[in-house]
């Protein structure tokens, strides 16, 4: 497992977990406004509860990878590099598809896309990837 030491590269990991963080807490805002159209009567459709939870599961997961990745597990750095590109395309991927959801559900949804985006470029870049250089 390699040794992550430098300052830099921690100071990396810490932005990414802080970019992570945020999605998550966009994720939790969009589940909470899918929640309280429901208790407000309003048609919410169950793609939207599986859509709005899914952002917000992905947060947990994509913070565990992180904290895995910074004690130097190359299988987790090898995952948050993938699915911290994969992740916003297939979200805004998704909401494009004209009528699957309203266009509140697809706005909120591209913020939290956006939020992941810089994670991207954080962990793809050379200090960590130099960490983890096989």
């Amino acid at each position: 497992m390699p040794t992550l030491t430098s300052q830099k590269q921690l100071e990396a990991f810490n932005r990414a977990k802080g970019f992570v963080i945020l999605y998550g807490l966009l994720g939790a805002v969009v589940v909470a406004t899918v929640v309280d159209r429901a208790a407000r009567h309003q048609v919410v459709p169950g793609f939207l509860w599986g859509r709005s939870c899914a952002v917000l599961v992905t947060s947990v997961v994509a913070y565990w990878l992180l904290i895995m990745a910074a004690r130097g597990a190359r299988w987790a750095y090898v995952r948050i590099r993938v699915i911290s590109i994969v992740m916003p395309i297939a979200i805004i991927g998704v909401d494009l598809i004209p009528g699957l959801c309203p266009g509140w559900f697809a706005a909120m949804q591209a913020v939290c896309a956006l939020a992941i985006v810089p994670v991207a470029f954080v962990v793809n870049g050379p200090h960590l990837r130099a960490g983890f250089a096989r």
